[in-house]
């Protein structure tokens, strides 16, 4: 098994070496990933943060590293929301298509390639000081596997004080129909002061192949800036999806980020959000569902390093069959951050007997001044709650369907983009093989 996993990881070394040489010190960083990715290899369960999700079957896969695509995907605005017309860029394989993306709602802001932004020297200074700052590759194989491959993906910088009033819109399609391909989407946000927008990362398949998707987006936020931030996994059940969101907040800036997870035979997503400025504020929640054999992982880290910051998180899942879950998040609260105000929970709700969830909130706190707690939750359908349904003369199945629902909705209800919502209404239900009309 070793000697296969070797193997496997070193394809990926073989097709490194073929990618097209960029700017020096780009080539430094992709350099650095490849030695470090050699080193590290993919995580297996002898990594404390991976003790509960085993890779061994996505590191023996040789997926090939994908290319820059020629044929167009025809129908791709089945992909887009009414709300982002005019502001919705397309990223077929980790690479952007200007002939599939639209943006006439984004005047007043920079939304291009991130290899165009590097060798624009307008832009140059601003990626090369937070490209692969705040994902950290040095300790992350799957993190040093996606910065080695970069070789295009989304820039996006909103200038002080703008307010981009039309939701920005990024699909990330992953289209396998020629070869197992493995893409690398990353995604680079320079919000700067007192500025605001709400940006919606959608991850999805173009056909049911099996892929592999490794994604990282890096969020930078100035003193007083806002984002709202949806990211949606829906790819199809034969791949394989691991991502890492990373953001530092600003003083005073606000960061809003829901995270929904339906897709993926085994999905991996790594969020980290760092305060190292007062007054931050940052809301982290996700709901997964996960059904079958699907496996859902999701590891935060909220760090708050100066006081006054705030902090709020809210994980729910909701599993069936044989589904498994893994939620591990961690609260620092380092010394000197007086007043900070941190709140974590996760809750669980198992639909069968086989569905399980390994979950572990933790709080580290080196302040003596400060309003934290955190809790957990694993339970199954309320049966006097059923019971009271079912005495009100609805069937058993549908009593457990819109239990189910309300679980779920927490979560869906605080999205504010009307289509998304009512699109995740429809895959819990269809996640529950049920009508409301039953």
């Amino acid at each position: 098994m070793v000697t296969e996993l070797v193997k496997s990881e070193n394809h990926y070394l073989t097709a490194f070496r073929e990618l097209v040489p960029t700017m020096p010190w780009l080539e430094l960083v992709r350099s650095g990933a490849i030695d470090r990715f050699e080193q590290l290899g993919f995580p297996t369960v002898r990594d404390e943060e991976f003790k509960y999700t085993n890779l061994a079957s996505l590191a023996k896969e040789r997926f090939q590293p994908a290319t820059r695509a020629v044929e167009v995907i025809a129908d791709v605005e089945r992909f887009a929301y009414p709300e982002t017309a005019g502001a919705h860029l397309v990223v077929v394989n980790g690479f952007l298509s200007e002939e599939l993306s639209t943006r006439t709602g984004l005047d007043d802001v920079v939304a291009i390639d991130l290899f165009s932004a590097v060798a624009d020297a307008r832009y140059n200074k601003i990626a090369r000081k937070y490209l692969a700052r705040n994902a950290n590759y040095h300790d992350n194989g799957l993190k040093a596997l996606n910065t080695a491959f970069l070789q295009s993906g989304v820039f996006l910088w909103i200038p002080k004080n703008v307010k981009l009033e039309t939701p920005l819109q990024i699909t990330f399609v992953s289209d396998a129909s020629s070869a197992k391909s493995a893409s690398f989407p990353r995604l680079l946000v320079v919000a700067e002061e007192n500025s605001s927008a709400t940006l919606i990362e959608s991850f999805v398949s173009n056909d049911d192949a099996s892929h592999f998707t490794n994604a990282i987006a890096e969020i930078v936020l100035k003193d007083g800036a806002r984002l709202e931030h949806y990211r949606l996994q829906n790819e199809n059940r034969s791949s394989y999806h691991v991502g890492a969101t990373a953001a530092e907040l600003g003083r005073a800036s606000s960061y809003d980020a829901t995270s929904i997870n339906f897709g993926a035979q085994l999905a991996r997503h790594d969020v980290s959000v760092v305060m190292d400025h007062e007054g931050a504020e940052c809301w982290v929640d996700g709901l997964y569902v996960a059904g079958a054999n699907q496996h859902s992982d999701t590891h935060s880290v909220i760090d708050h390093k100066q006081p006054n910051c705030t902090s709020h998180q809210l994980y729910k899942g909701i599993l069936d069959g044989n589904a498994r879950a893994v939620f591990n998040g961690k609260i620092f609260v380092r010394e000197g951050a007086q007043k900070t105000d941190a709140m974590q929970t996760n809750k669980n709700l198992l639909l069968s007997a086989q569905a399980r969830v390994d979950t572990k909130p933790q709080l580290e706190i080196y302040a003596d001044d400060v309003k934290c707690a955190h809790g957990a939750a694993v339970g199954q359908i309320d049966e006097e709650e059923l019971f009271y349904l079912e005495a009100r003369g609805l069937n058993p199945e549908l009593g457990r369907s819109l239990l189910t629902y309300g679980f779920a909705e927490e979560v869906i209800g605080k999205i504010k983009i009307e289509s998304i919502r009512a699109q995740l209404d429809e895959a819990v239900l269809t996640h529950l093989h049920t009508r409301l009309e039953a």
